[in-house]
C-alpha cells in the first residue's frame, strides 16, 4: 500500500494531497512547483512553437534528469460532465502525448523518486520567434496558469482561485496520517535491550517514560518494590514514541498517548465547503462528481445539474467500491496460485529434463515392444472376429433349415387335407389349421431371410497417424528441414448455419486429413449492404453468434485460419438472409423490478399503482417495423403508454417522461404524445378490455405512427427519430397488455383520427 501513499513527484508520502481533474493526486506544495504561468499572446501560437516556461527549480533540484517511459495510460474524461459544468472548464483541459506535445522528441524530462516523469515546461531557445514574442510582451500582460499531471500528462488551467481550486482528498490525508502512526508503533523498541538490534518494545512505563521489551521488564522493571506503583500501558502508535540510549527518556510520551485518545474519541469534525466555509457539505452534483453545500446550490452554479444527497452517494459509491474490490480481490488471489504454479512449473521442468534425458531410449525400446505385442494382440482380434461369424452364420443355417422343414411338412399335410372332400371333417380341423398355418407366416418376419453378418471385416487398421508420429519423434530436425505451413481453407457446415431474428449463426471445421496446426479463425461479416467485410470474431471456437444485425438483410460472411506461420486462404462465401419481420418478447431482465410477465414473456402487468417501464428484446435500427398490443384487463381507467425506447430509458416513470422515449399514452376516452414530458396532439378516442393498439415504426422515412383498433391515432406521432430503439411499454397494476409480434406492416391505413382543438 505504501506505494499508492507515496507522491509522484517528491516520492514521498502525501503531504496536503490535492485531486487533480484527471482524479489523480499530488502534494500541494509539489502542485507550486509544477504549476506554470504562460502569456496569453502564447493561446494563438502552435503548439510545437509555445515557449516552455522555465523548469521549476524544486523539481529540478530533487529529480535528475531521465527519459523512461511514460506510466500508466490516459484515464476517460467525461466531457459532457464537464460541458454541464460551469463556465468553460472543459475547454481548459488538454491531452498531451509524447507525438504532439513535443514533450517526448527533444524536451529533457524529470523523474522524480517515485519513478514517475514530471515534464516541466523548458524555456524557448534564444532567437527562437516564441522567445522574441515573449520578449516583446508587456510587463502588465495577462497571464494563465496551468498545472499538468505528471502520471497522465494531462494539462489543466487554474481559474482565479489558484491551486484552492483543486479539492483537498481528505480521506488520503487521513490514511496517511494512519499509516504512518502504524509505522511507528511497530518501529518502537525496548530502550534497555544489550542485543543488537533491539527487541521491539511491549511495554511503556508512565512513571519512568521507558519502553521495555518482555524480557528486559522482568528484569528491570519487576511488578514490586517501589515499582509497584507505576503504571505500565502498551507502547505508543505516534511518531513521537520515546526513543534512543537506554538512559533517555521522552517526556511527551504521555502527552502523545493522550493526544490520540482526545483524536480518537473527541467528536466528528465534518468537512466544510472549500467556497463557504462556514457551510457543511449535505449534497452531491453528479455532474460535477463534487460534494456541495446548500450555499453553493442556492448561488445556482449546479441548477441545471443532477444533485443528489451527499448520504445516499456515499453509501452507493462505497458499495461499487466494495464490488469492485471483490473482483480485484479474486484477481489478486489468482494472481498468487498463478505464481506458485509458475515456481511449481520451474522445479518441475528441471526434473523432468533430467528424467527425459534416463528415459528417451527405454521410451524407444518400450515402443518397439508395446508395437510387437500390439500385433499379437491384433491377430487374435482378428481370429476372434472371424470365429464369430463363422458361429453366427452356421447358427443361421441351421436355424432356418429346421423352420424350413416344419413350414414344407405342413404345406405338405394342407395341400392332402384340401384333397378331402368330406365337409364336415374339414370344417372340424380348419380353424386350429389355419392358425397354424398364420403362425408359420409370421415366423418369416421382416429381416429373417437376411444374414446378420456380412463377410466383410468391419476391423480396419489406421497405422498413418502412427507412422506421423514415428517419423515425428525426431521433431527438432524435421522443425528445420519442414518449416510450419499456413492452414488450409476452413469449410462452413451450412447444415449448422441458421438465422433468427436479427442474428446470425455460423459453424466450420477443418478439412480431414489435415495435419498443419491451427491456432485460430477470423470471422468476418460484410454490413449487410454489399459493402466492405470486417473482422467480427477472433479465436479458437468453430461456432459463433453475431447479434444485433438489420432485419430483412442480406449478409455475407467467410472464415479463415491462421497460425504461426501466417493466415490461410478464406474459405467460401456463405450468404445469409436475416428475418423480414421482428419476433421477440417482453425483456424481463431489463423490466422494472415490479413488472410481472407471463405467458413466455409476452403478456405484461404491474404490482405497482405506479407506472413502470418494460422494454422488448429486439432492437431496431434500420427498416419498418410493426407490432400490436391488446388490452386484456383495464380497470379504473389507467393510462398506459406504448412505443419505443432507448436502453437506458428511466424505468419507475410514465413512458415518454424522459428524453430516452418516444410514446402515445391513453385513457378511456382519448390520447396524447410525449416526449421529455412534452405533451402534443391530443386525440379523441381511447381504450378499453379487448382493444389493440398497433405501433409503427419507419426508420427509413424515420418516423412513428400509432393504430387503436386498426386505425390510425392522430397524425404521424413523431419524425427525425434516428439511432437504435427498442418496443416499450409502460402500465400499472389497473391494466394487463398481451404482445403480439411477427406481423406483416398493415398496406392500408384507415382515415386517421383529427386531434381537437
Amino acid at each position: 500500500m505504501e506505494e499508492e501513499l507515496k507522491c509522484p513527484v517528491c516520492g514521498s508520502l502525501f503531504r496536503e494531497p490535492i485531486i487533480l481533474p484527471c482524479s489523480h493526486n499530488v502534494c500541494l506544495p509539489c502542485a507550486r512547483t509544477i504549476a506554470v504561468q504562460t502569456p496569453d499572446t502564447e493561446q494563438h501560437l502552435p503548439p510545437m512553437l509555445q515557449p516552455r516556461g522555465p523548469m521549476p527549480g524544486a523539481a529540478a533540484a530533487g529529480s535528475g534528469l531521465g527519459t523512461g517511459p511514460a506510466v500508466g495510460s490516459v484515464p476517460a474524461f467525461d466531457y459532457e460532465c464537464a460541458a454541464g459544468g460551469s463556465g468553460d472548464h472543459a475547454d481548459k483541459l488538454s491531452l498531451h502525448s509524447e507525438t504532439d506535445s513535443g514533450y517526448g522528441s527533444y524536451t529533457p524530462s524529470l523523474k522524480s523518486p517515485n519513478g514517475v516523469r514530471v515534464l516541466p515546461l523548458v524555456p524557448a531557445p534564444p532567437g527562437s520567434s516564441a522567445a522574441a514574442a515573449a520578449a516583446a510582451a508587456p510587463r502588465g500582460a495577462a497571464t494563465s496558469s496551468s498545472l499538468t499531471c505528471p502520471q497522465c500528462h494531462r494539462s489543466a488551467s487554474l481559474d482565479q482561485r489558484g491551486l484552492r481550486g483543486f479539492q483537498r482528498n481528505r480521506l488520503l490525508e487521513a490514511i496517511v496520517q494512519r499509516y504512518q502512526q502504524g509505522r511507528a508503533a511497530t518501529s518502537a523498541k525496548c530502550q534497555l535491550c544489550d542485543r543488537s538490534p533491539p527487541e521491539p518494545a511491549a511495554v511503556l512505563c508512565e512513571q519512568c517514560e521507558v519502553l521495555y521489551c518482555a524480557a528486559c521488564q522482568l528484569k528491570c522493571h519487576p511488578s514490586r518494590g517501589p515499582f509497584a506503583k507505576h503504571h505500565l500501558v502498551p507502547p505508543p502508535s505516534l511518531q513521537g514514541a520515546p526513543s534512543g540510549d537506554g538512559g533517555s527518556s521522552n517526556s511527551g510520551a504521555s502527552k502523545a498517548v493522550a493526544a490520540v485518545g482526545v483524536g480518537a474519541g473527541g467528536a466528528r469534525k465534518f468537512p466544510t465547503c472549500t467556497d463557504h466555509e462556514l457551510e457543511n457539505y449535505s449534497m452531491y452534483c453528479v455532474s460535477c462528481r463534487s460534494p456541495v453545500c446548500y450555499q453553493c446550490l442556492e448561488d445556482g452554479k449546479h441548477s441545471k445539474h443532477e444533485v443528489k444527497a451527499l448520504g445516499a452517494m456515499w453509501k452507493q459509491h462505497k458499495a461499487q467500491l466494495s464490488q469492485a474490490l471483490n473482483g480485484v480481490s479474486d484477481k489478486a488471489k489468482e494472481a498468487k496460485e498463478f505464481l506458485v504454479q509458475l515456481k511449481n512449473i520451474l522445479q518441475q521442468i528441471q526434473e523432468n529434463g533430467l528424467e527425459y534425458e534416463a528415459c528417451l531410449v527405454a521410451q524407444c525400446d518400450a515402443l518397439v515392444d508395446a508395437l510387437t505385442r500390439q500385433k499379437a494382440k491384433l491377430l487374435t482380434k482378428v481370429t476372434k472376429e472371424r470365429e464369430h461369424k463363422l458361429k453366427v452364420v452356421w447358427d443361421q443355417i441351421n436355424h432356418c433349415t429346421l423352420k424350413l422343414r416344419q413350414s414344407t411338412g405342413l404345406m405338405e399335410y394342407c395341400l392332402e387335407v384340401i384333397k378331402e372332400n368330406d365337409p364336415s371333417g374339414f370344417l372340424q380341423i380348419s380353424d386350429a389349421l389355419i392358425k397354424r398355418v398364420q403362425v408359420s407366416q409370421e415366423q418369416w418376419v421382416k429381416g429373417a431371410l437376411e444374414p446378420k453378418v456380412s463377410a466383410e471385416f468391419d476391423l480396419t487398421l489406421d497405422s498413418e497417424p502412427l507412422l506421423q508420429s514415428i517419423h515425428q519423434l525426431d521433431f527438432i530436425q524435421m522443425k528445420c528441414r519442414v518449416p510450419i505451413i499456413v492452414p488450409p481453407v476452413p469449410l462452413l457446415q451450412l447444415e449448422k448455419c441458421c438465422t433468427r431474428n436479427n442474428s446470425v449463426t455460423l459453424a466450420w471445421r477443418m478439412p480431414p486429413f489435415s495435419h498443419n496446426p491451427v491456432e485460430g479463425y477470423i470471422l468476418e461479416l460484410d454490413d449487410g449492404d454489399g459493402g466492405q467485410f470486417r473482422e467480427v470474431y477472433v479465436g479458437k471456437e468453430t461456432l459463433c453468434t453475431i447479434d444485433g444485425l438489420h432485419f430483412n438483410s442480406t449478409y455475407n460472411a467467410r472464415v479463415k485460419a491462421f497460425n504461426s506461420s501466417g493466415v490461410g486462404p478464406y474459405s467460401k462465401t456463405v450468404v445469409l438472409q436475416t428475418s423480414d419481420v421482428a419476433w421477440f418478447t417482453f425483456d424481463p431482465s431489463s423490466a422494472h423490478r415490479d413488472i410481472v410477465l407471463s405467458n413466455d414473456n409476452q403478456t405484461a402487468t404491474c404490482s405497482s399503482y405506479d407506472d413502470r417501464v418494460v422494454l422488448g428484446t429486439a432492437a431496431f435500427s434500420k427498416g419498418v417495423h410493426y407490432w400490436e398490443l391488446h388490452v386484456d384487463r383495464y380497470d379504473n381507467h389507467p393510462d398506459p403508454a406504448f412505443g419505443i425506447a432507448r436502453i437506458n430509458v428511466v424505468k419507475d416513470m410514465m413512458l415518454g417522461k424522459d428524453d430516452k422515449a418516444w410514446a402515445m399514452y391513453v385513457d378511456n376516452n382519448r390520447s396524447w404524445f410525449m416526449h421529455c414530458n412534452s405533451h402534443t396532439n391530443r386525440t379523441e378516442g381511447g381504450v378499453s378490455k379487448g382493444a389493440t393498439v398497433g405501433v409503427l415504426l419507419d426508420l427509413n422515412k424515420h418516423n412513428l405512427t400509432f393504430y387503436i383498433n386498426g386505425q390510425q391515432q392522430g397524425p404521424t406521432a413523431f419524425e427525425n427519430v434516428e439511432g437504435v430503439f427498442m418496443p416499450a411499454l409502460s402500465l400499472n397494476r389497473n391494466v394487463q397488455v398481451t404482445l403480439h409480434t411477427g406481423l406483416e406492416v398493415p398496406q392500408s391505413v384507415k382515415q386517421p383520427k383529427l386531434p381537437s382543438n
